[in-house]
């Protein structure tokens, strides 16, 4: 979706799009964030506006995904939520002295020509919007690190018949009174 500078006035504006999925699918496939696949087009709305030169934008993304358990290595689904804000002032004058500080923010960017695309902006909001370890749910035991089975169907038989390694010496301790 794009945005003409021209069309984006000191009255507050309100648009509802859908951004596919092929893009950030292909992001994702490449990028160090691997567990997740979008599987439907990303839901946007956002309310823009302008104040001089600066560009105001505020919305709300909605996606689907699929991903990978970082701890059972099951495939589920999500929903990904996120709202966000974000303030573009113009690259030509954007350089100045406290635009140094405020280019570290993460709700401050820099336009150049007489578009804004906002794809790359839902994009970059969606990977903002993924955790980092991906869990099918926030209590899952994962996979036991004998036999591998998911102990989230059950327990499994070697689980109490083998000792923890870790604590083998302990066994030779001997404690005495004095």
């Amino acid at each position: 979706m794009k945005l003409r500078l021209e069309d984006i006035t000191a009255e507050a504006k309100e648009i509802t799009f859908v951004e596919p999925e092929m893009e950030i699918n292909r992001i994702l496939a490449q990028g160090p964030v691997r567990e997740y696949h979008v599987n439907a087009p990303i839901g946007v709305t956002v309310s823009y506006y302008r104040a001089g030169t600066d560009l105001f934008f505020a919305g709300t993304l909605t996606a689907q995904t699929v991903a990978t358990c970082a701890r059972c290595a099951e495939d589920f689904k999500a929903s990904n939520d996120r709202a966000f804000r974000l303030v573009m002032a113009p690259k030509s004058i954007g350089m100045d002295g406290d635009a140094g500080l405020r280019a570290d923010d993460l709700e401050f960017s820099l336009y150049d020509g007489d578009e804004i695309d906002l794809g790359p902006l839902v994009r970059e909001q969606l990977l903002l919007a993924l955790p980092t370890r991906p869990l099918c749910q926030d209590d899952c035991r994962g996979l036991c690190p004998h036999c591998g089975i998911n102990l989230n169907r059950g327990e499994c038989e070697c689980r109490s018949s083998q000792p923890d390694p870790r604590f083998a010496v302990l066994r030779s301790l001997k404690i005495g009174r004095n």
